[in-house]
């Protein structure tokens, strides 16, 4: 694999040449590299001096300072397909040095290595550290940081000698020069650009290391690291303690975040008295920082990046397929942010003789509300109001969206998410966020919510209206209504397509095929998903079991209506609802993947996430038309009656795809969730 250098350059003029000049030497044996320079709007003539240095250099002029980790982000966006070796302008790295780095890469486990910095006197550099804690924050305070470094539970640097002759893991690093995988870059996206010059490096490694990412040291590999900004500038200490706790606090909740404030102010205070005068002025500076502290630094003429995300889900967690794009985006999301998504508040209220299965669906809402708040992932909440789905009437409205906007802003509250991005997907959500403070508001129209049969139509058609007209920006999977609403919406409208969980919807060998798919003969011809009768033809299905009564038709998900009109066809399976996890390796079972869609206003407007799963799977497809299918003409049967539906099952059996599964998996590469997440992060938290 490629390695880009990637270099974040500010006012570095007097230092980025010798930078430039140590690379050769430093990546002899470390195979192909690319040097990629990135310069954050520099105000001196770094720009001019790297244009100098000659070719084989790629320059990216951001055209604002957005700070190191809006930097690095930039530069890991031009490295796609590599692994990036991160260095400040003012690292110089040792002949031969970035072998050893990719060596140690190499090693199971390991997803960033570090190298063995020196200061510019040749002297170590103490550069490990190890997971900040409040305890640690209370011992540096009192014994100072090199003391306490010698007991592990007190300090959080490394200090003893030995452990910088020996390779070994660390916790995290100082983020002067580092090298990360592409592996572990596709895992958890990017940096937090909210820190802007302190603890990026920090958050991100800590994040690798709960992904199951290492940070290997790597003695052999050696850097000089100039550096000394922090320590003579008053700015540049109180941002670094005051990100301390800010990061602290985004990690592990407002309470322990309070607790290492008070002890970070503890160890300013105990400096500012022991140094007095000029030695002790960025002690004094960062204590009234801390004693008054934004919730995030914010850099003149940008806007405060949001706190978090707040995702008004149409789906359940607790309950549905969590392939749904609600869940998957805001599990990408949640490697740069907090989230908290809202269970489904409902459309209407489930009532014998309109709905199906009422009794199971409401004992099913009582279980998720009964859950209330859980943490299923870091930094990704789902919490179950209780709600009242009273569409019908104004009044009913206003009690609900009170009720359930009263329960959401506590939590809000608790998980710190003052002024976060608000998405809404269901548009009952409207009367609920309407007064709530915000970053911004996102209209996710996956779907026209007013076509669902079920719903209070007048009312939800109102809602998705005042929801078009209000939003900050309109995210669309369909293109068809994306144009319907376009007089409404304007510039605010934008195509995100649907993306497909990559790493998760791998084929399973034959071998390690489930043994209930094992014991149904073949050849099989499957679905897996909600069986709901108002998107799924029930009549195809039957029409296919009758038809092809030597195929095996496999159906995976839960229904909610009767399925005995099927299974009482011989040739029919139903597996019923298996859990997200388990569904890759039954789909690999299939030998024709099927879209038995229902002709109407509800699926004329869908962009279901399965056809990208079924690609992924490299299964062929035989679908019913809708809108978005025209894009997958050449990778999918598509039929416009039962007979063709029929027959183009037939004719994949008989005379295969003309597509191998290597190439239909190939051809949704390039939607991966977090590419869709990174283009939403952009929209949500855009800046004049």
């Amino acid at each position: 694999m490629t390695l880009a250098v990637v270099i974040v350059t500010y006012a570095s003029g007097q230092v980025i040449e010798e930078c430039l000049r140590s690379l050769a030497p430093a990546l002899e044996g470390a195979g192909p590299a690319r040097i990629i320079v990135v310069d954050n709007d520099s105000p001196d003539d770094t720009v001019q001096r790297v244009r100098a240095f000659g070719q084989g250099v790629e320059l990216i002029e951001t055209g604002r300072n957005g700070g190191f980790a809006f930097g690095v982000n930039a530069g890991i966006a031009a490295a796609e397909g590599c692994d990036v070796l991160v260095l400040n302008a003012d690292i110089r790295l040792g002949a031969g040095a970035v072998a050893p780095l990719r060596r140690a890469l190499a090693e199971p486990g390991v997803g960033i290595a570090v190298p063995k910095l020196l200061d510019a006197h040749g002297e170590l550099h103490l550069s490990l550290r190890r997971r900040p804690t409040v305890l640690r924050a209370l011992g540096e305070a009192l014994l100072g940081g090199y003391r306490a470094g010698r007991i592990s539970r007190l300090g959080e640097l490394v200090v003893d000698p030995e452990e910088y002759t020996r390779a070994g893991t660390a916790d995290w690093a100082t983020g002067a020069a580092w090298l990360v995988s592409r592996a572990c870059v596709d895992a958890i996206g990017t940096l937090d650009e909210r820190y802007f010059l302190y603890s990026e490096e920090t958050e991100y490694m800590l994040r690798a290391g709960e992904r199951g990412f290492a940070v290997r040291y790597e003695p052999d590999a050696v850097a000089v690291h100039l550096g000394g900004e922090q320590a003579n500038s008053s700015p540049l200490w109180t941002l670094a303690a005051a990100n301390r706790v800010r990061l602290h606090r985004e990690r592990h909740g407002r309470p322990r975040g309070e607790l290492m404030r008070l002890g970070v102010m503890l160890n300013e205070a105990v400096r500012m008295v022991g140094r007095g005068g000029a030695r002790g002025r960025r002690h004094r500076a960062a204590l009234r920082e801390l004693l008054t502290m934004r919730r995030w630094p914010t850099l003149p003429g940008h806007t405060a990046p949001p706190s978090g995300y707040v995702c008004f889900s149409a789906q359940d967690w607790w309950y549905h397929n969590r392939a749904h794009s609600d869940f998957q985006l805001m599990r990408q999301v949640a490697a740069h942010r907090r989230v908290l998504v809202v269970n489904s508040i409902g459309m209407r209220m489930p009532l014998p003789g309109r709905s199906t299965h009422v009794a199971r669906r409401i004992a099913r809402k009582l279980r998720s509300v009964a859950k209330f708040i859980r943490r299923p992932m870091p930094d990704f909440y789902v919490m179950s109001p209780l709600p009242l789905p009273l569409y019908g009437s104004r009044l009913g409205r206003w009690v609900n969206a009170t009720l359930v906007r009263v329960q959401v802003k506590a939590v809000c509250l608790a998980l710190g998410l003052h002024r976060p991005v608000i998405m809404v997907t269901l548009p009952t959500a409207w009367d609920v966020v309407r007064p709530m403070r915000r970053h911004s508001l996102i209209f996710n129209r996956s779907d026209r919510h007013s076509a669902f049969p079920e719903s209070a139509g007048e009312a939800i058609e109102s809602m998705e209206r005042e929801l078009l007209r209000h939003a900050d920006q309109v995210i669309y999977v369909s293109r068809t209504l994306m144009a319907e609403d376009r007089a409404l919406v304007g510039g605010r409208a934008h195509f995100l397509d649907h993306g497909v969980d990559l790493e998760h919807f791998r084929r399973v060998p034959p071998e390690r095929l489930p043994a209930d798919l094992l014991a149904i003969p073949g050849p099989r011809v499957g679905f897996f998903g909600a069986l709901d009768d108002f998107v799924v033809d029930f009549a195809l299905l039957e029409r296919v079991a009758e038809e092809l009564p030597d195929v095996s038709l496999v159906l995976i998900g839960d229904a909610n209506g009767p399925m005995d009109r099927l299974t009482g066809h011989p040739n029919v399976h139903w597996l019923g609802f298996l859990p997200y996890e388990r569904v890759p390796a039954y789909g690999s079972g299939f030998d024709v993947a099927i879209m038995p869609w229902l002709d109407n206003e509800w699926i004329r407007y869908s962009n279901p996430i399965k056809l990208k799963e079924y690609l992924a799977l490299g299964l062929p497809v035989v679908s019913m038309d809708y809108g978005e299918l025209a894009a997958y003409a050449d990778r999918v049967r598509v039929a416009t009656s039962h007979d063709l539906f029929v027959k183009a099952i037939r004719e994949s059996l008989s005379e295969g795809f003309p597509a191998s599964p290597e190439q239909l998996r190939a051809s949704v590469l390039d939607g991966d969730w977090s590419a869709r997440a990174a283009v939403l992060m952009r929209l949500a938290e855009k800046r004049p």
